[in-house]
């Protein structure tokens, strides 16, 4: 079948309208004519006819059979269109319009956590990601995406994998590059008794690992793994959530503070670590909250830390299940929320119920964040702007800050960033 590619969807496969329906088609680009065989509504393996002027040769070697990056075959200036448009388009379909304030986009080479998949062979160590709609872990030795933090550790990663590996399943290795080293957290290896924990401390000391976990057990701790967020230096637990690139954190908290402006008393929900909850106790009252009580240990632990922060309180607290009702929330100035892919419906409501009179929204789901946002809006919020974060470089994958306030509140708009 030969088909001309309309748009691309949502996890970056180009579209094209078929006789049958949609077809979608590996690797190609609004625009493009391409050819191939047609299964199950898909062209996997297309012959390009008619390339778009968007079209690049891909930056990394691996690009073609890595599984880590959908979008390298792309121009830079495309990409950052398609997902400002991922997001106007979701608030499209709830009859919002998009006050969109550009977009930042982390550099190659900033990545400073992924997990990695290893595998031991006959003739040693596999380490990389997953081949693309594979299963098979292919080697990336010279991954474009990583920060260079990481790519020097592929070496002790290896020396792992190659110690600790069952040769009959993966292994995961989720990588955090922190301020004072490297933090390892190991899912899938071999048993580790104590003949093995022995070898695998030994290991992380030679190669210098900050910490290493294996299957949730401590196994070495050569000095604590801290992360900055703000003033505050915080002692993040194994396996903790972090933005994936200091440069795209960097732009979420810019968006933050703007949205927040000079706030008295702040909420923090689906506060994680402190990303946001303690650069905000630099000059407000904050109130936070998160479902992970080791994520709520370190967020006080870097409040009690450092000096001269505001007042902090926090708590454990799954707020799905028990968000904060309006009576809890009335009082505060501001409420900032970052809720998992999910969204946050029912803590949506309970926002615009108690009429806190500016809500900063970051979101990972344009499509959830936009169903958020109806809520606030049938409830006579406004949306001031928004600024779309791409710090998941060449993926589908896009975040994004966004101010809403009650209509007597002054000055909305203009506290935006550009």
């Amino acid at each position: 079948m030969t088909v001309t590619i309309t748009r691309l969807g949502h996890r970056g496969d180009g579209v094209a309208e078929g006789p049958e329906g949609a077809v979608f088609v590996t690797g190609a680009l609004p625009g493009e004519v391409v050819e191939g065989a047609v299964v199950s509504g898909r062209i996997a393996t297309p012959r390009i006819l008619v390339p778009s002027p968007d079209r690049v040769t891909p930056p990394c070697r691996h690009a073609r059979t890595c599984g880590g990056c959908l979008l390298q075959h792309a121009s830079d200036g495309f990409v950052s269109r398609w997902k400002v448009e991922q997001v106007s388009r979701a608030l499209a379909l709830h009859g919002i319009a998009a006050p969109i304030r550009g977009i930042h986009v982390s550099p190659p080479g900033s990545r400073r956590r992924a997990t990695l998949a290893a595998r031991r062979t006959r003739s040693g160590v596999t380490l990389g990601f997953h081949r693309k709609a594979s299963g098979e872990v292919i080697a990336v030795p010279e991954c474009r995406l990583l920060h260079p933090g990481l790519m020097a550790a592929f070496p002790a990663l290896s020396a792992l994998a190659a110690l600790g590996a069952s040769r009959k399943g993966e292994m995961a290795l989720a990588v955090t590059l922190t301020t004072t080293g490297l933090d390892v957290a190991v899912t899938g290896g071999k048993p580790a008794d104590a003949a093995l924990q022995g070898e695998l401390a030994r290991l992380a000391e030679a190669h210098g690992l900050a910490r290493l976990t294996w299957d949730g057990e401590l196994v070495a701790l050569r000095v604590q793994p801290l992360v900055r967020f703000g003033l505050a230096s915080v002692p993040i637990p194994p396996g903790a959530f972090l933005q994936a690139t200091a440069e795209g954190e960097s732009a979420l908290l810019d968006a933050v503070r703007a949205a927040a402006g000079p706030a008295r008393r702040i909420v923090d929900l689906f506060a994680g670590c402190g990303t946001f909850a303690l650069p905000l106790a630099e000059t407000a009252e904050v109130h936070a909250a998160d479902s992970d009580p080791a994520a709520i240990a370190a967020l006080q632990e870097g409040w009690r830390r450092t000096p001269d922060l505001r007042a902090l309180s926090a708590e454990a607290r799954d707020l799905f299940r028990r968000p904060f009702d309006a009576d809890e929330l009335r009082g505060f100035d501001v409420a900032v929320m970052d809720p998992p892919r999910a969204g946050a419906a029912a803590q949506t409501a309970a926002l615009a119920a108690a009429r806190v009179p500016v809500i900063v929204a970051v979101s990972c789901n344009p499509a959830t964040f936009a169903r958020d946002a109806e809520t606030l809006v049938a409830a006579g919020y406004r949306l001031d702007w928004v600024t779309v974060v791409d710090q998941f470089r060449w993926s589908a994958h896009v975040e994004l800050a966004a101010r809403f306030a009650l209509p007597h509140i002054a000055g909305g708009p203009a506290m935006g960033i550009s």
